[in-house]
C-alpha cells in the first residue's frame, strides 16, 4: 500500500475534511500524513471576499504543493475549487454529496419569515446576500468573515440577530444548535458544488487516481459537473451571486441556477433538465445570460475592482 500526503487548509472544518477523507484511505491500508498549507483566503480575514476576486484564493498555494510533490492528494470543498483547473491538475474525485443546501442560524427567531424588521444577517456571500434582500428587503446585510466557529460564535455573542452558513459545514463540525430552518434551493439556492468535497491530484497521476477512484460518487460527480459547468459559462467565482442546484429525478439531471443583483432588486431564475451534466449546465448558463445575466455580472465585476474569471 501507498504512503500518501495530504494538502489542506488549516481550518477546523478543513481538517475535518482531510482526516475523514484520510481515514477512509487508511481503511483501505494506506499510511496517511496531512499537511496544513495556508492560502490566501485563509490570509485575507477583515474585507469580505466578493472584494478580493482573487482567482483559486483557497487552492493556489496547495496547488503550489501538489505541483512540487510535497503532497500527492488535495482534500478541497468542491464550491472553492475554480471551474477550471490549472493546467498540470485533475479532480481524481468527487465524494458523496451531504445535504448542499444553506441553514438560517439563530438564537431568538424561528425563521427568516419571522425577523424583525431590519434585523441584521450575517453573511459575506453576494449570493445569499440578494437571495435574502429579494425575499426581505428591510434586512440588514453585514459581512461574517471566519471559520465556522468564529461565525458561531459571533451569533452567540450577539453581534448578528442571525446568520446564514451552508449545512454541511455544521453538520460536519456538529455545531447544528442554532439551526432553526433549513433552506429549500427555491428560497436560497446554493452555491455550486455545496456540500461535496473535491480532491485534486497531478495530472496524469495514474496511481494515485487508481487508489482515490473509490471515493468518487458518480451521482454526486454528475450534478456538480452539471452546477460547475453553469458557472464556467457564466464566468463566475465562487463570490459572485450565481446559485445551482442539481438533482437527479428519475434518472435525468434536473437544474435550478439564480443570478441576481446583489441588492436582490432583480433575481433570474431558471430551471431545465437533461441527462448529460455538461450540456445542461451551459444550456442554462445561456439562456441566463440571455436574459440579462450579462448585465448584472458586469456591474458586480465592475464593483470587485479587478473581475474574478474564476474563483
Amino acid at each position: 500500500m501507498a504512503h500518501l500526503r495530504i494538502g489542506s487548509r488549516g481550518s477546523q472544518l478543513a481538517l475535518w475534511q482531510a482526516n475523514h477523507i484520510s481515514a477512509l484511505l487508511r481503511e483501505r491500508g494506506h499510511e496517511v500524513e496531512i499537511e496544513i498549507i495556508k492560502t490566501t483566503g485563509d490570509k485575507i480575514t477583515d474585507v469580505a471576499l466578493a472584494k478580493v476576486g482573487t482567482k483559486g484564493m483557497f487552492t493556489k498555494e496547495i496547488e503550489e504543493a501538489l505541483a512540487e510533490g510535497r503532497v500527492d492528494l488535495a482534500v478541497h470543498s468542491l464550491k472553492d475549487l475554480p471551474t477550471q483547473l490549472p493546467p498540470g491538475f485533475e479532480l481524481a474525485a468527487v465524494t458523496t454529496r451531504v445535504n448542499p443546501r444553506d441553514v438560517f442560524l439563530s438564537l431568538k427567531y424561528d425563521s427568516i419569515q419571522t425577523l424583525a424588521h431590519g434585523a441584521r444577517v450575517g453573511t459575506s456571500s453576494l449570493r445569499r446576500q440578494a437571495q435574502l434582500k429579494s425575499a426581505r428587503p428591510d434586512l440588514v446585510i453585514h459581512p461574517l468573515r471566519g471559520n465556522v466557529d468564529t461565525r458561531v460564535r459571533k451569533l452567540e455573542e450577539g453581534e448578528y440577530d442571525a446568520i446564514i452558513l451552508a449545512a454541511a459545514g455544521l453538520t460536519r463540525l456538529g455545531k447544528t444548535q442554532w439551526v432553526k430552518e433549513v433552506l429549500s434551493e427555491s428560497f436560497m439556492c446554493p452555491a455550486a458544488g455545496q456540500g461535496a468535497l473535491g480532491i485534486e491530484i497531478r495530472e496524469g497521476d495514474a496511481a494515485m487516481s487508481e487508489h482515490l477512484a473509490f471515493l468518487n460518487d458518480p451521482v454526486a460527480r454528475a450534478a456538480t459537473t452539471c452546477e460547475r459547468a453553469l458557472l464556467n459559462k457564466l464566468g463566475g467565482g465562487c463570490q459572485v451571486p450565481i446559485g445551482a442546484f442539481a438533482d437527479m429525478n428519475n434518472g435525468r439531471l434536473e437544474l435550478t441556477a439564480i443570478v441576481a443583483r446583489p441588492d436582490g432588486s432583480e433575481v433570474l431564475r431558471e430551471q431545465q433538465s437533461g441527462d448529460d451534466p455538461v450540456d445542461l449546465g451551459e444550456k442554462v448558463g445561456e439562456t441566463l445570460l440571455k436574459r440579462g445575466a450579462t448585465g448584472i455580472l458586469e456591474q458586480v465585476y465592475g464593483a470587485a475592482a479587478a473581475a474574478p474569471q474564476q474563483p
